[in-house]
């Protein structure tokens, strides 16, 4: 192998390497029978929900992986890959290939790394099914209003209650 090609290979090492440090998560996708038109859908389907998609040769993603620190990701770098970046939300990338799987069998969520712990098949196919961070907010904030609206209810009825009953007399015609 000739220098150029070995200095070509360490910088893409380099850039991939910077690349999973610096990613909020990454996942590790098996594709291969999937047809161009579907690998388009879903690169697409990511870059909507600010991810992208990489088909990087596992030898550079082995060593990139490792020199991030993520040296059990070399196990799940077996066949044709793909790797989903995700720099806004941590489960953005495990998701939207998850429920891009739904539909085309023929994908596979392998692995990853979230918020810079690694996750086998099982951890991040669970990580996928996690609501969105906006979703989670709204149940949170219904979680923290619905308290507050049963007891200004109760406050209603007490104050409705200490009144009396409103009996409206009218006046006799004298």
């Amino acid at each position: 192998m000739s220098e150029k090609a070995i200095a070509k290979k360490i910088q893409e090492v380099e850039v991939l390497t910077e690349r999973m440090k610096n990613a909020d998560s990454f996942v590790v996708v098996k594709y291969a029978g999937l047809t161009v038109e579907q690998v388009t859908k879903l690169r697409r389907s990511l870059l909507e929900a600010g991810c992208d998609l990489s088909v990087i040769k596992n030898n550079i993603t082995k060593r990139a992986a490792e020199a991030a620190g993520y040296g059990e990701l070399a196990e799940a770098l077996v066949g044709p890959n793909a790797v989903a970046f995700s720099d806004n939300d941590s489960v953005q990338a495990a998701k939207t290939v998850f429920e891009f799987a739904k539909e085309n069998k023929l994908l596979e969520l392998k692995a990853g790394v979230v918020d810079g712990n690694y996750m086998n098949n099982k951890d991040i196919r669970t990580i996928a099914t996690i609501p969105t961070r906006d979703v989670l907010l709204t149940m949170i904030a219904a979680g923290i209003l619905q308290p507050i609206k049963e007891v200004a209810i109760a406050l209603d009825l007490m104050v409705k209650n200490l009144e009396g009953p409103s009996v409206e007399t009218e006046a006799s015609p004298e």
